[in-house]
């Protein structure tokens, strides 16, 4: 499926997007083709939205996953029923992590060091060259954000930013940013949806398609 023009034929107004969303799969292409993972932020909705993507790469979302032949019958050797049993239901996963997740590092760090740090503390700490920070602002101007892209690009992730028309301080910080054209937050985090969805869907077509 050209998931690309099935996009653009659901949502028009995303044409002048399209180079930026095709820059970003080939950066996430690339990551995990080299073994990489992706790291995803946003505060409120787009906080919800970091967690969906995950949910997308780190499971089936619109193909089968299977395990290797290989590697099915290695867990039925091991463990007998149970190796059946866990290898005829794990899935493929593309790496993720949702840095919105971790409750306990979040607000431990907001009170003892910087709640604009909350997400950049993090990429330092998950971030290695070549691995993708997926940046989610729908004002482009949420400091926490644009110090988790600044450290990003400091340490050698590649950067992609989701935001809305104007991009608010993000672009100078992202190898690409998908500026969706609205105004308001609502708008804006309509369009990102199908565009995240695409994104995961061609990376699962092209990783896991037989």
């Amino acid at each position: 499926m050209d998931h690309m023009n099935v996009l653009i034929e659901r949502y028009p107004d995303l044409l002048p997007c399209i180079q930026d969303i095709r820059d970003a799969y080939q950066f996430l292409f690339d990551c995990y083709q080299n073994g990489g993972k992706v790291l995803v932020c946003g505060n409120g909705g787009s906080a919800s939205d970091s967690e969906h993507i995950v949910g997308e790469l780190m499971k089936g979302f619109s193909l089968k996953r299977p395990l290797p032949p290989d590697l099915q019958e290695k867990f039925k050797q091991a463990y007998g029923e149970d190796g059946v049993f866990i290898a005829e239901r794990l899935q493929g996963g593309l790496p993720a992590i949702s840095l919105v997740s971790q409750i306990s590092l979040l607000t431990a760090f907001a009170n003892d060091v910087s709640a604009d740090l909350i997400f950049a503390q993090q990429v330092y700490a998950y971030g290695k060259p070549g691995d993708v920070l997926i940046a989610i602002s729908t004002s482009g101007r949420a400091k926490n954000i644009i110090t988790a892209l600044q450290v990003a690009k400091i340490v050698g992730l590649r950067t992609v930013g989701l935001t809305a028309r104007d991009g608010g301080e993000m672009p100078p910080y992202c190898d690409t940013a998908i500026r969706v054209p609205a105004h308001s937050t609502a708008s804006a985090q309509e369009r990102h949806l199908p565009i995240y969805h695409t994104l995961c869907a061609m990376l699962e077509e092209a990783f896991f398609s037989t």
